[in-house]
C-alpha cells in the first residue's frame, strides 16, 4: 500500500497537531515494514522526520503559509499514485483520486468562537466542508467523536478512536535533584505549581491566576506558579489579570522550553494544574502523569477520560475549587504520592506504538 502523510505542519508547529504528527511518522516508521510511505513536507523544512528505505520525502511547492496547503497539495499529489492519504491538520485536498483520512483533534472553534481570531475562524471554518469531503475521520478521543457526531453530523461509522500518547522523552527522573536542577537553570525555588500549554482563552488561565491568588490569601500556601508555554492568540488576558491580582513576583513566564527542559520542569513540580475550558485530548496531564507528577484537571471534554481516577478533577469555572485543590495536594504528602502512583499506571496505558498499530490497521482496512 502507498501511503501519504501531510506533515507540513511539522514546519509551522512543534507542539500540538506538530508534535502528533511528528510522533505518528516515526512510530509507524517502526512497525510498517511493508507499505511504502510518501511523508509530504515543506521545501522550507530542511529536516528529515524518518530516516527508513520505505518512508520517502516528498518534495513541495509551498505557499507562504501552510493555510493555503489544501489548494496546493493536489499539484503534489498528481505525481504520485497514492492509495490514502492522512492529513492530521485535517483538511484534506478537495481534489485526489485516493482515499482520505483526517484528524480531527478538537472542535473548540465550534464551541468557543469568541476564543478565534479573524484568520483562525475562516480557516477552522473549512471543518464541516473537510469532514463532508474524507473517507474516514480518527478523533483523538471519546469526547471528541461525540462533539463531531453532534456538531459537524458526521457518521459514527465514519469515526475511528484513536487514543494519543505521552513523548516516551517523559519518564520520572531517578536517582536525580530534579528540582536542584530547575533552581540552577531557572533561579526557581522548589515545590512550585507547574502549568504547560500554549496561552489563548480555551486553556482558562485567568481562572488558575485567580485560584492561586485564593492559595496565598485564603489557604496561606506561598510557591510560586511556573508557566511554560508561547503566547497564542488574544493572550493579553492572562498579563492583565496578573497585574490586577498583583501576581507579579509569584508567577514566572519561561515561554517555550525544549522537550528536555520540561522533563526537568515536569519532574520538580509538586502539581500540575491544567484548568482547561476544553481539551480535545489532554496531553500535558498525560506528560506529567508519565513523569510522575500529581494532576488537577478540568473536568470537562476529554479530560476526565484520559486522566481518570489519577487526578483531582474541578470545574474550570471554580476558582475556589481549584485552590482548595492546590492546598490539598501541596499539603499532603501521602495524597501526592497516591497520584503520582496512580498517574504512572495510568501513563502507561497509552503509548505511540499502539497509537500507530491502529491508525497502520484503520489504512488497511479502507483499502479493502
Amino acid at each position: 500500500m502507498r501511503i501519504g502523510i501531510d506533515a507540513r505542519i511539522v514546519h509551522y508547529s512543534r507542539a500540538g497537531i506538530g508534535q502528533y504528527t511528528r510522533q505518528l511518522i516515526q512510530s509507524l516508521s517502526e512497525i510498517a515494514h511493508e507499505d511504502e510511505f510518501l511523508i509530504f513536507q515543506s521545501r522550507k523544512d530542511r529536516t528529515t522526520l524518518v530516516d527508513r528505505p520505505n518512508f520517502r520525502r516528498w518534495p513541495l511547492w509551498t505557499p507562504s503559509h501552510h493555510r493555503l496547503e489544501q489548494f496546493t497539495l493536489p499539484l503534489e499529489m498528481a505525481l504520485t499514485d497514492l492509495d490514502l492519504l492522512h492529513s492530521p491538520d485535517f483538511i484534506p485536498p478537495f481534489r485526489r483520486h485516493c482515499k482520505s483520512v483526517i484528524t480531527i483533534h478538537d472542535l473548540a472553534f465550534l464551541l468557543f468562537p469568541n476564543f478565534l481570531t479573524r484568520e483562525s475562524a475562516r480557516y477552522y471554518g473549512q471543518i464541516d466542508v473537510a469532514a463532508r469531503h474524507t473517507d474516514h475521520i480518527v478523533a483523538v478521543s471519546e469526547s471528541t467523536k461525540r462533539d463531531i457526531v453532534r456538531l459537524v453530523g458526521a457518521s459514527e461509522r465514519k469515526i475511528t478512536v484513536i487514543y494519543e500518547a505521552a513523548n516516551p522523552i517523559y519518564r520520572p527522573l531517578e536517582g536525580v535533584d530534579a528540582a536542584g536542577w530547575v533552581r540552577g537553570k531557572y533561579r526557581i525555588p522548589g515545590g512550585f505549581v507547574l502549568f504547560v500549554s500554549t496561552i489563548e482563552p480555551k486553556k482558562n488561565l485567568p481562572t488558575l491566576l485567580q485560584a492561586f491568588r485564593q492559595l496565598s490569601d485564603t489557604y496561606h500556601v506561598k510557591t510560586k506558579l511556573v508557566v511554560v508555554g508561547e503566547q497564542g492568540w488574544l493572550f493579553e488576558e492572562v498579563f492583565k489579570t496578573v497585574q490586577k491580582l498583583k501576581l507579579d513576583d509569584d508567577v514566572i513566564f519561561l515561554g517555550r522550553v525544549p522537550l528536555e527542559e520540561l522533563l526537568w520542569l515536569y519532574n520538580a513540580a509538586q502539581v500540575l494544574v491544567h484548568p482547561a475550558l476544553y481539551e480535545g485530548f489532554g496531553l500535558t496531564p498525560l506528560e506529567a502523569m508519565a513523569c510522575g507528577t500529581p494532576v488537577i484537571v478540568s473536568n470537562v471534554s476529554s479530560l476526565p477520560e484520559v486522566v481518570g481516577d489519577a487526578g483531582l478533577l474541578v470545574d474550570p469555572k471554580d476558582a475556589e475549587g481549584f485552590a482548595v485543590a492546590m492546598w490539598r495536594v501541596l499539603r499532603d504528602p501521602a495524597l501526592r504520592q497516591e497520584l503520582r502512583q496512580k498517574g504512572l499506571c495510568r501513563a502507561r496505558k497509552f503509548s505511540w506504538e499502539k497509537t500507530a498499530r491502529e491508525t497502520l490497521a484503520l489504512y488497511h482496512r479502507l483499502e479493502r
